[in-house]
C-alpha cells in the first residue's frame, strides 16, 4: 500500500510518502490510521486527530469508515480550505 502525506502531516511524519504493508486486521481507512499511529511518534502525533484529516484512496475522496486494500494508494491530508 502506498501513503502519500500532504502539507503538515508530510512536516510532522518527516516524509512526502511510504510503503507499508498493513496487518491483514486493517480493513478500514480508521483501521489504518491506528495501525499508523504505531510505527513511531511521529506518526502518532501527526495522526492523533483522525477526525480532522481527508482521505483520498486511489485518487477518491474517501470517509473513515471506507475499505481500503493491498496495492492502495491512500492519500493523508489536512482539510483544505480556500479565500
Amino acid at each position: 500500500m502506498k501513503l502519500i502525506y500532504f502539507a503538515w502531516l508530510r512536516t510532522k511524519i518527516g516524509v512526502g510518502e511510504e510503503e507499508v504493508t498493513p496487518p491483514a486486521t486493517v480493513a478500514t481507512v480508521a483501521d489504518l490510521i491506528a495501525w499508523l499511529k504505531t510505527l513511531s511518534p511521529a506518526h502518532a502525533t501527526a495522526l492523533s486527530q483522525p477526525a480532522r484529516l481527508r482521505v483520498a484512496i486511489n485518487q477518491e475522496y474517501a470517509r473513515l469508515d471506507a475499505p481500503v486494500a493491498a496495492g492502495d494508494e491512500v492519500a493523508l491530508f489536512p482539510p483544505v480550505t480556500g479565500g
